[in-house]
């Protein structure tokens, strides 16, 4: 059967989980009667809650005796590391724009690592029926990056169609749109080029997605890029620089097919696989027969930019609602998971009760966090901070290139915003339907935490999109938080009237019944220094009847820190205590005493 294989890529929210929907089911992957979940491709739960797709994934099509193997992407930069692995599995690729949002960062990151791999992508303007879709404006946009981006000729000749893939059709004419895919599908087998296989040659893939099955073990998914592959037949790995990792058999072997892996046996170049069988191979390996000796080569991955350290939950109340809290579980879960993501570094510290996570960004060690935390993990995390380099003795910082769409009457607070934290201006331009665009040049240290406040800014208009621009000289110190924290002075359950009598220091982060110990933050302070408070202070009951009638306690709703937030609010010394049912903040040093002497010592030194 002939071949086609193809990535989808975009920015997020643009629509890519959504067409592959369509494409299965127009080539008839789903039955007519068959309950099928939207965004299917979304497999996990906190995929499905963020409406994000977080890990890359296969899935293949048939149309017209054709199979078209899909590979869908992530659309945030910090998942990038997905993005840049699975584009040694394709041929081509299809780069999916909103008609009214235009190329936004991670399509020009994405499209440019395409590019340079000499791929011809097709361009799909999508949501076209939007009420502010300007289609022939974002078409222009897109030949504008296609050439900032050095694209060849032949490149920047990309064919393009418009169409919606949430209502199911796609054309190459704006004026006439169709009812079907059928375009799209007659493009990609067209235009993508059938893989250049060496059927006769000794079998080699790379492997390129990890994950781990119950039943079968370690699954590696790749492209066999020559020869065939047979059930049970002797198989070995290779690293990167040639060494044999492993030897062991093709214990089984799965094709995509639809929404299923289906065993089979036998698969031959050109085809996207999954394969069981052994227990050391990861990501960037090659999976070879046992007389091949040259290992494949693998693209090298973008360096983590951000780093965070996790830690045993050393807290009062560790251990009460998580089942996984000694350092030897949570070092096997970050070694599990860095094998498996790229993009991730893990490095144990000199105390050996805490690890050095570095990855692309707050939300993908937020996602990691929160994943551990569902599993029954408990860990305090501190706060992310950048990874600096050495370079002819002079200290480099990550830049990150900033895109911001904001109402035209926000832009002033948000540059005011943004110059505070040391960023330089690029470009200011309309936008269309009022709005602007501004793009910047910012140290990503001055980004960590601004997220939140940028949407109290806007109202929660904006939208703000980062990506990893390079590596610049220290900016010089940028300000961090402007408030203190009220700390707990002791431990127990608050109490409402003790709440009730503090409010006027600042808004609360916990509520009434909440467990509190000492050193945990319980709200925020109005002023800038830090405040130790008694949140267990009941009423004085007297049998004496007050003159006055007693009124009723009413508290002022509490800040709900989220993860995200809780992870950007947080200084330096001060941790996140995650537990699979709670988030608190916490103090490093508990005892007041210690963090006195702490501060005096930081002073002197």
């Amino acid at each position: 059967m002939e071949l086609r294989n193809i990535a989808i890529i975009a920015h997020v929210d643009h629509g890519k989980t959504t067409l592959v929907d369509q494409l299965l089911r127009q080539s008839g992957a789903f039955r007519a009667n068959q309950q099928v979940a939207e965004r299917a491709m979304d497999s996990n739960d906190l995929e499905r809650e963020r409406g994000i797709t977080i890990l890359a994934k296969a899935t293949s099509v048939e149309w017209n005796g054709v199979r078209i193997n899909i590979v869908d992407t992530p659309g945030h930069a910090d998942f990038g590391g997905e993005v840049e692995r699975i584009l040694s599995m394709v041929d081509g690729c299809l780069v999916l724009v909103d008609a009214a949002e235009g190329p936004l960062p991670q399509t020009k990151f994405v499209l440019g690592k395409a590019l340079k791999r000499g791929m011809k992508p097709i361009v799909f303007i999508n949501k076209v029926d939007r009420g502010d879709a300007r289609a022939h404006e974002v078409h222009d946009e897109v030949f504008d990056l296609f050439s900032s981006l050095d694209a060849n000729d032949e490149q920047l000749d990309f064919p393009t169609l418009f169409g919606s893939g949430r209502n199911g059709w796609a054309s190459r004419e704006l004026e006439s749109p169709t009812d079907n895919m059928d375009a799209l599908f007659k493009l990609v087998v067209d235009h993508v080029p059938a893989p250049k296989v060496e059927l006769d040659a000794p079998f080699a893939m790379l492997a390129t997605i990890l994950e781990a099955n119950p039943y079968l073990g370690r699954v590696l998914t790749g492209r066999i890029e020559r020869g065939r592959l047979k059930m049970n037949m002797p198989i070995r790995a290779l690293s990167r620089d040639g060494k044999v990792l492993e030897t062991g058999r093709a214990t089984k072997v799965l094709a995509f097919r639809g929404l299923e892996r289906v065993p089979v046996d036998e698969a031959e170049a050109g085809d996207i696989i999954a394969i069981a069988g052994l227990q050391e191979a990861t990501v960037a390996d090659t999976i070879a027969d046992p007389t091949v000796t040259e290992a494949l080569p693998a693209q090298p991955i973008d360096p983590p930019t951000i780093t965070m350290t996790f830690s045993v939950n050393d807290s009062p109340l560790a251990g009460r609602e998580g089942d996984k809290v000694t350092s030897r579980m949570i070092r096997d879960r970050l070694l599990r998971e860095a094998e498996g993501n790229v993009a991730l570094k893990i490095t144990e510290t000199a105390e050996k009760d805490s690890f050095e996570v570095a990855g692309r960004g707050e939300l993908q060690l937020s996602v990691l966090i929160e994943t551990m935390r569902r599993e029954g993990y408990e860990l305090s995390v501190g706060r992310p901070r950048v990874v600096y380099k050495e370079e002819n003795g002079q200290r480099l910082e990550p830049i990150e290139e900033v895109v911001i769409d904001v109402d035209e009457e926000f832009s002033g607070t948000v540059v005011n915003k943004m110059q505070e934290r040391k960023a330089e201006m690029v470009e200011m331009r309309p936008s269309g339907a009022g709005k602007q665009r501004l793009v910047f040049h910012a140290p990503s240290r001055g980004l960590i935490g601004y997220h939140g406040e940028f949407l109290t800014d806007t109202r929660g208009t904006g939208v703000m999109n980062r990506l990893f621009h390079s590596f610049a000289p220290f900016k010089g110190n940028i300000p961090g938080r402007r408030t203190g924290v009220l700390i707990s002075n002791s431990g127990g359950q608050a109490v409402a009237y003790a709440l009730w009598n503090l409010e006027e220091r600042g808004p609360m982060m916990i509520e009434p019944g909440v467990d509190v110990y000492e050193g945990m933050l319980i709200g925020e302070h109005t002023r800038d220094n830090d405040l130790e408070v008694n949140v267990l202070k009941g009423k004085q009951l007297t049998n004496i009847r007050a003159a006055g009638k007693d009124e009723a306690v009413r508290l002022t709703p509490p800040i709900k820190m989220t993860l995200e937030k809780a992870i950007a609010y947080i200084i330096d010394e001060e941790l996140v205590e995650v537990t699979p049912k709670s988030i608190r903040l916490r103090k490093k040093l508990l005892d007041p005493n210690e963090r006195k002497r702490a501060s005096k010592q930081a002073a002197a030194g």
